[in-house]
């Protein structure tokens, strides 16, 4: 475990901080001793910040007020992303400028002798690809990224490690769950009404998973000297979806009576089609009418087809634990009842 000393005292920029993982990564932040900054645009909401935390404006698509932000800090954690987008054009406007924006004002600082020694970027393992063979893939396997999202963040990994060579440090990490995450929420609300999907028809879909107070871990590791290049980030354990599905539903009290769908790809894949075509549409009549699309896109899509078409997400986390340390504490059970507990806390259950 990364002891508080680590980080006693030294300037942390935090992207992404509001957000789900950045939840459970602040307190452990602050826990550290570290001097919190939260990057933030003007119209995020940060009243739920802890009192300790500064907030620093920035934009990071434009790239304003982004030096001044980075300026005079130590560390910077990178979590800020887009997870569900209608098409490859948001993916990479929302993943792939930001960082492009962020390298820019990290180079500007370093040609003038400043900006921190240290980026940890919370990527992810669509970047590396799916695999379906146990241990998995590994620290070093060559990518394949089968979706928008995955592609953006490998361009996302490889635009800042051009501007920071062996200052970044890059995390992968599977399928997070945990209390506050709003993506795996339509599936928690399924599976309290006794009904869970699992992609392919008479197969078993195979993945890796972390709760994000391990997470949290893993970025604090991260931020230490020893960390190097790229790690990925697991339980530890493999797990099928139909296992994923029923550790949800003994949290919510509702194995008894859960029902697991094997559906046809085809059939999902339809389905993404439909909403994808749905949402778009919709994004193109405000536009037309309002002069700006929602913004909005329905968490199963075809992207997220793309990534659940394949045979499975397995990957292996041996390396951060040799190197670092890195010691999963949450198994699923706990993990489940804990994600159970704070979605009934926020009422979303």
């Amino acid at each position: 475990m990364v002891t508080a000393a680590s980080l006693a005292g030294k300037n942390v920029l935090l992207t992404g901080g509001t957000g789900f993982v950045g939840r459970h990564v602040l307190p452990r932040l602050l826990e550290s001793g570290a001097c919190v900054t939260c990057l933030v645009r003007g119209r995020s909401r940060v009243e739920n910040l802890p009192p300790a935390v500064s907030v620093a404006q920035a934009d990071l698509l434009s790239g304003q007020g982004l030096e001044e932000a980075l300026g005079g800090q130590d560390v910077v954690i990178h979590m800020a992303a887009l997870l569900f987008g209608l098409g490859w054009q948001d993916y990479l406007r929302a993943n792939a400028l930001a960082a492009r924006s962020m390298a820019g004002a990290l180079e500007r600082l370093k040609m003038r002798g400043g900006g921190p020694a240290r980026v940890v970027l919370v990527s992810s393992l669509a970047a590396t690809g799916p695999g379906a063979r146990l241990p998995g893939v590994g620290d070093d396997a060559p990518c394949a990224p089968v979706s928008a999202y995955g592609w953006s963040k490998l361009l996302t990994e490889q635009i800042l490690g051009r501007a920071l060579g062996d200052g970044l440090v890059t995390l992968r990490p599977p399928i997070i769950y945990g209390s506050g995450d709003r993506g795996l929420l339509p599936v928690f609300r399924g599976v309290a009404r006794g009904v869970a999907v699992s992609p392919g028809w008479g197969r078993e879909f195979w993945v890796s998973a972390v709760h994000a107070r391990d997470m949290a871990q893993a970025v604090l590791l991260a931020c230490g000297a020893k960390a190097r290049g790229v790690y990925h980030l697991s339980d530890g354990h493999a797990h099928t979806m139909t296992g994923f599905c029923r550790g949800m539903a003994r949290a919510l009290g509702t194995e008894r009576t859960l029902r697991v769908l094997r559906l046809p790809l085809p059939l999902m894949g339809c389905a993404a089609g439909i909403s994808t075509a749905l949402a778009v549409t919709a994004d193109a009549v405000s536009a037309r009418l309002r002069g700006r699309g929602l913004g909005r896109a329905p968490s199963w899509n075809l992207d997220k087809f793309r990534e659940a078409r394949q045979e499975g997400w397995l990957c292996d986390a041996s390396r951060i634990g040799r190197e670092l340390g890195f010691v999963p504490a949450v198994n699923l059970e706990e993990g489940m009842a804990e994600a159970v507990a704070g979605y009934r806390r926020e009422g979303w259950l």
